[in-house]
């Protein structure tokens, strides 16, 4: 029997909510499950202490007797300290399109350019005084 820890949909229509529980992987999402391990209120603001609620030790439990986490859950336990921290890759779809390299490109150069002027008149107030 394969272990998964994983989140579980509760919560009504457009207003989500999940249960963090230690389920057999062959259940259905929102199926039968082992043991409730804490709650996840995704509507709650990112800084507040109970957005996610965990009990610890047994997550800590399950992760020893075999259960692997889901993605969601495996950064949620590093957030919390349980799991080490592990290296992702960041594919080229995470970065900026064509358009908005040349607009970032057009705006580094106005930049600069207004640097140069705003550097010209100090550069000329500078030769003045030094005459």
């Amino acid at each position: 029997m394969s272990l998964k820890i994983r989140l579980a949909r509760a919560g009504s229509k457009k207003r989500p909510f999940y249960r963090i529980v230690a389920a057999d992987s062959r259940m259905p999402r929102d199926g039968r499950f082992i043991e409730k391990l804490g709650t996840y209120n995704p509507l709650l603001p990112k800084d507040s202490e109970d957005r996610v609620k965990m009990d610890a030790d047994r997550v800590k439990h399950w992760l020893e007797v075999g259960a692997l986490p889901t993605d969601r859950i495996a950064r949620m336990l590093e957030n919390a300290g349980v799991l080490e921290k592990k290296e992702r890759s960041n594919p080229n779809k995470a970065k900026p399109g064509k358009k908005a390299q040349d607009r970032a490109d057009e705006k580094a150069a106005k930049a600069a350019e207004a640097a140069e002027a705003a550097a010209a008149p100090a550069e000329q107030a500078a030769e003045e005084s030094a005459e």
